[in-house]
């Protein structure tokens, strides 16, 4: 039997460390016109307690277990890419936008 591809949706992120709350603001467009969710975290961007923070707030908000959210790459940036195993691309944005 042939192995079915599951969803991967990739999600760029501009994260804010240190913040006062945990939250979304919102999705942006970066430099070149690509959608970009601003996230901010209480955690410091130190030894990855920032992207821990991150990855676990957007499984929270996404309703799916941890582990199905992972970076992908920036993790010294504040710019961020996130893949979410199990999601297309339309269902992440649609759980991150206000309703």
């Amino acid at each position: 039997m042939g192995q079915t591809k599951s969803m991967t949706a990739r999600l760029a992120i501009k994260l804010t460390p240190r913040a006062a709350a945990d939250r979304i603001d919102g999705w942006d467009v970066d430099p070149d016109g690509r959608p970009v969710l601003k996230v901010r975290v209480r955690a410091q961007p130190v030894e990855g307690e920032a992207n821990a923070a991150l990855t676990a707030f957007l499984a929270k908000a996404l309703n799916v277990p941890k582990r199905d959210v992972t970076l992908a790459r920036g993790g010294q940036s504040r710019l961020k890419m996130i893949e979410v195993e199990g999601l297309s691309d339309a269902e992440v944005r649609d759980r991150l936008s206000p309703h």
